[in-house]
């Protein structure tokens, strides 16, 4: 909608307006002075002038040739403009360093490249989106909001929102942004009533009561630290996630799942069946890939595919499903864990024929931290047992400085293969 602000002197774009105008119609006047003069002298054979006359519209009366010419004129610019402006505003908006040309190109590609949904939470989830974001745009996180320790389940008690630090995770791996924006994002509070609260937290929790909802709140936040890809979370229901353990025991709690000093036979939500966020849902069946994991297998990855609507889209989806498995196991949760048994945990909560793919690491001969209550999670699938069994790929994919956890771009290359297939 135009604004008279536009009109006050002094705004400096009504000069460089004009001066385009100005430019633009001395070179429409010197082509038509061009034109005029060949069409004056060139001789134009009998079997084209027909040809020529009504291309030029010579059926027209002058003066309504020259007012649909400029119309269309008009038009071609404007539009041309505008495209410009936004190709080359969307490509600033990055706030990424680097030379313009190579920014808009890199916008070009992340448009054009496949539509990835990644679901989980935790820091397995922000390492796959950190390096995924250098190969594509079109990106949707699915975030659990079963999360109720640290600074997000004080907030989450608190003041009855959803646990907002897995999404910080997200917003901040997802950022193209300056450093210091994320770095402050992620600061945490040493001490004092504010101690072991995460700045983040706090802005996305005082965005939502500016905004009216957690999803608004999401938006908001994305829009300031320009995050490449959507954030959603898998429903927004207030649960609370249990795991019944192997004495029959059951623990109550996202935080104290882990605890239980028993290995887990289920988990479950409460309420039992929460509505899921309908952009989620979406996105499942739009994608072209979707992405489970890498993350704690029983307590950011689950609880996501416990919502009935998140695993009925994904079982319609077309798009290929695979499954990351983690680099190591976890205390607590996976404890003698091999990839067959992440599987069967997978089996005995969503069924056989969700997972199409597992993506492995394939570098086991470097050594774990030394004392390091973990173990190597080994890439190979059990020789017989189901009937279906998802095809096994393996890649480097490691961190050198954490050999327990992924390296963001290593995943992200593996997971961009399996979205490419003809690329491979």
């Amino acid at each position: 909608m135009f604004s008279r602000k536009w009109l006050i002197p002094g705004m400096q774009v009504k000069r460089w307006l004009v001066l385009l105008l100005s430019g633009v119609t001395l070179l429409a006047l010197g082509i038509a002075d061009l034109l005029i003069h060949l069409y004056e002298t060139a001789a134009v054979p009998a079997r084209l002038q027909t040809v020529v006359g009504a291309a030029t519209l010579q059926f027209l009366p002058q003066a309504t040739r020259a007012g649909l010419f400029g119309l269309v004129g008009i038009g071609l610019a404007t539009a041309g403009l505008v495209g410009l402006n936004r190709s080359l505003v969307e490509a600033a908006r990055s706030r990424t360093s680097g030379r313009l040309v190579d920014l808009v190109d890199r916008r070009r590609r992340q448009k054009a490249s496949p539509k990835i949904v990644a679901i989980g939470g935790g820091t397995g989830l922000s390492t796959l989106l950190r390096g995924l974001k250098h190969h594509t745009g079109n990106i949707t996180a699915v975030v659990t909001v079963a999360d109720d320790g640290g600074s997000s389940g004080r907030l989450r008690r608190s003041l009855g929102v959803q646990p907002p630090g897995d999404f910080r995770q997200c917003i901040a791996a997802l950022a193209e942004t300056e450093p210091l924006m994320e770095s402050l994002f992620q600061y945490r509070f040493g001490q004092g009533e504010l101690g072991g609260h995460a700045f983040g937290n706090l802005f996305i929790v005082a965005m939502v009561g500016i905004t009216g909802s957690f999803e608004s709140a999401l938006r908001a936040a994305s829009r300031v630290l320009a995050v490449a890809g959507r954030i959603v979370p898998s429903t927004t229901a207030h649960v609370t996630l249990y795991a019944e353990l192997a004495d029959d025991r059951v623990m109550a709690g996202e935080s104290n799942v882990p605890h239980g000093d028993a290995p887990i036979r289920r988990v479950f939500l409460e309420p039992a069946s929460p509505p899921a966020f309908p952009e989620a849902v979406a996105a499942i069946l739009d994608a072209d890939l979707v992405v489970l994991g890498p993350g704690s297998l029983y307590t950011s990855v689950l609880p996501n595919l416990l919502v009935p609507d998140i695993a009925a889209a994904l079982a319609a989806t077309a798009a290929p499903v695979v499954y990351v498995a983690n680099v190591a196991t976890q205390p607590g949760e996976t404890d003698g864990y091999d990839l067959a048994d992440h599987l069967d945990a997978l089996r005995r909560h969503i069924g056989d024929a969700m997972v199409d793919y597992v993506l492995a690491n394939a570098d086991t001969s470097r050594p774990l931290p030394a004392g390091a209550p973990v173990t190597r999670v080994m890439p190979a699938l059990p020789a017989n047992g189901t009937a279906r069994l998802p095809r096994l790929v393996t890649a480097d994919v490691a961190s050198p400085a954490i050999p327990t956890h992924h390296d963001p771009a290593r995943l992200a290359e593996a997971v961009m293969r399996l979205a490419r297939p003809s690329e491979k």
